[in-house]
């Protein structure tokens, strides 16, 4: 079974190169263009690996990542934020985020990186 990563990303182009980076590697990728939704899906669907876009409609990134480490159900899986603004590092990092990605990436770095965070 492969392992699942659930994108967050509104940027439309950017989720669809990750999505084809992330399943050409045989990985299993849902996706998500906004906050809202995101407890709905997680408990129908968990995913492995969260890739979390720092500015979203409906609920920011850090305000769902304030509610996954909340959540004991929620709160170990590992998220990797993704923010066109480098400056957002330090909140991400102080909200619970196991790694952070600055906008814009080349593809082979974030497929190491998730790559690395999932153990493979």
């Amino acid at each position: 079974m492969s392992h699942h990563v659930l994108l967050i990303e509104d940027e439309q182009n950017i989720a669809e190169a990750i999505e084809f980076i992330l399943s050409r590697d045989g990985l299993r990728v849902s996706h998500l263009g906004e906050g809202q939704g995101v407890a709905g899906l997680i408990a129908r669907d968990r995913p492995d690996l969260i890739i979390l876009d720092h500015m979203l409609p409906g609920l920011s990134g850090l305000e769902i990542l304030a509610a996954l480490r909340a959540d004991p159900d929620t709160a170990a899986i590992p998220v990797m934020m993704l923010t066109a603004r480098g400056r957002d590092r330090d909140m991400a990092e102080r909200a619970g985020a196991d790694r952070f990605m600055t906008k814009p990436f080349a593809n082979a770095e974030i497929l190491a990186e998730v790559r690395a965070m999932l153990g493979l």
